[in-house]
């Protein structure tokens, strides 16, 4: 397992006792402590996904209209319930609430769950999703919620760790809510990571597990980000940066991330200084900081704010010098705190875009943009789908939600022809310098998915990279109406792309193949690459 520097630090938030390495539950004093350390980054939260059966990867079920027991970051825990109730259901969920509460149960750890929490059953054969579990572990566990065909847990003691549980190396592990899985093996995460995917395609595609891969590991398991996303927040008029913990909107200050590259790992108490430095030159506050760095070097601060004067210049230079930026941009957003959507960028130090490479391709990528979190793990990826996609010179391919054109360039360096689909007007602009760049053509569609497929046509191959979501009924239809005899489908979430598998496998399509990519090392989270074809008798 890669490991970074030693870095002396101390920690304000107080993990559970569970989460702590071992030099935190020392009686030295915290100015003394000194270890290799690793801290958690935001994550875009999961839709719910769950358990299965005894015998599977899991060892119970979660209703698919209720979020699993998961940490996020960009928004506070939430039930996907139906807004009507039964009085007597919520007085029945109440009352099992308050008679749970506190009590404890053993259980031996047998999966892990999408979301995080190991999964094990109590006496009474209940499944129980447990904070803090690893495969292997027998544990003392303290009920936080009896859902009735299940339980909600956290590790209160391990009375037999499991030969795959590891000290977790990060201070805030277990209140950041950024990672879940730093004390488990990395190579039972993988493991982990498999059976999450082999669940979701057997449980809700109702197809054959045995199409899913092993995993393909990232290069790195810390280390690996090119991207944070701090949280700002102004107590006592005191600016303070950092992740959300988990749960809840606090915010868990950090002094440095150690998922970032080594060159980076201070930025987050850099940014916090320079920021604090222009608090009174702000003018419009700052809600949200993002910073991009990238393998040759890049550096780009983005600045979140609504529209309002603002210090350009000063912000400029000091956040230029305090990480070394080779870029600041303040991005204007517009909709409430649940929805913000960037509405303009403005450049104030540099060219107005960040700049990665993926294999032989170069991407300029701006603020508003997305782009895989994980360089060396997303090269990897781009492998996958060309494989699988197998493009010929004779081929017309199809790449929807294709954003700044991570998959549309190598495609249209091996297709006959290639049909981009895009609906944001940051990446469009990217995907166009990026296309001009490589000197590669493609046809570009901008709009919604849906509208825009009605007049595309036939098509040999498709790929598909939907958000989170996964993609619109209407919308994959279109994609099938196409015709395409390959179908590539890159998810980065199992039970939405076992849901559209469903769908996809309906219209004569045969699921070939399923492999997962680990972009997200230390988290639940897993990319999937699935080969859907057209076979012929």
């Amino acid at each position: 397992m890669a490991r970074g520097p030693e870095i002396a630090f101390t920690s304000s938030k107080s993990a559970p006792a569970w989460a702590k390495p071992a030099f935190m539950r020392s009686n030295r004093p915290a100015s003394s402590w000194t270890t290799r350390t690793f801290f958690a980054t935001p994550l875009p939260p999961h839709p719910a996904s769950a358990a299965s059966r005894p015998g599977s990867s899991f060892a119970a079920t979660l209703p698919l209209n209720e979020a699993a027991p998961c940490p996020c970051i960009d928004s506070a825990p939430t039930k996907m319930y139906p807004q009507a109730r039964e009085v007597s259901c919520a007085a029945a969920a109440a009352a099992r609430l308050s008679k749970a509460m506190g009590a404890c149960v053993r259980v031996r750890i047998d999966s892990l769950a999408h979301g995080g929490a190991g999964v094990g059953r109590d006496a009474d054969g209940r499944a129980v999703f447990v904070r803090g579990g690893c495969p292997g572990d027998l544990v003392e566990a303290s009920v936080d919620a009896d859902k009735g065909r299940y339980l909600l847990a956290t590790v209160a003691e391990v009375l037999e760790p499991s030969p795959s549980r590891v000290t977790a190396p990060c201070p805030y592990f277990g209140t950041c809510g950024g990672c879940q899985w730093q004390h488990v093996d990395y190579a039972e995460q993988l493991r982990g990571k498999r059976g999450i995917v082999a669940d979701a395609i057997e449980r809700i595609a109702r197809l054959d597990p045995d199409v899913v891969g092993d995993v393909v590991p990232s290069p790195e398991p810390y280390s690996y980000r090119n991207k944070v996303e701090l949280a700002v927040r102004s107590t006592g008029g005191r600016l303070r940066l950092g992740f959300l913990a988990e749960h809840s909107h606090d915010l868990v200050e950090v002094d440095a991330c150690l998922l970032l590259p080594e060159s980076a790992r201070r930025a987050p108490k850099a940014l916090a200084g320079a920021l604090r430095f222009l608090a009174g030159r702000l003018g419009t506050p700052v809600e949200r900081v993002a910073y991009r760095v990238s393998a040759r070097g890049d550096a780009e601060v983005a600045l979140w704010s609504a529209p309002g004067p603002f210090g350009r210049s000063a912000v400029a230079r000091v956040i230029r010098d305090a990480v070394s930026a080779t870029g600041v941009t303040r991005v204007l957003f517009k909709g409430d705190a649940k929805e913000r959507r960037a509405s303009k960028v403005e450049v104030l130090s540099g060219r107005g875009w960040w700049q990665e490479c993926l294999g032989r391709y170069d991407y300029a990528v701006s603020s508003p943009s997305f782009f895989q979190v994980n360089t060396a793990a997303a090269e990897l990826l781009v492998d996958e789908v060309i494989l699988a996609a197998a493009p010929d010179g004779s081929d017309r391919v199809l790449d929807v939600f294709s954003g700044v054109g991570t998959f549309t360039l190598p495609l249209a360096e091996h297709a006959g022809a290639t049909v981009a689909v895009e609906s944001s007007a940051f990446a469009l602009r990217d995907l166009r310098r990026n296309l001009e760049s490589a000197r590669l053509e493609a046809d570009i569609a901008p709009g919604d998915a849906e509208r825009v497929l009605e007049g595309v046509g036939p098509v040999d191959v498709a790929v598909v990279d939907p958000p989170r979501s996964g993609m619109e009924r209407p919308a994959l239809a279109r994609v099938l109406a196409c015709g395409p005899e390959r179908l590539v489908y890159v998810s980065c979430d199992p039970a939405t792309l076992a849901r559209d598998a469903a769908m996809v496998t309906a219209s004569g399509l045969t699921l070939v193949s399923v492999t997962p990519v680990d972009l997200f090392p230390q988290t639940s989270h897993v990319e999937s690459v699935a080969l859907f074809e057209r076979l012929r008798d």
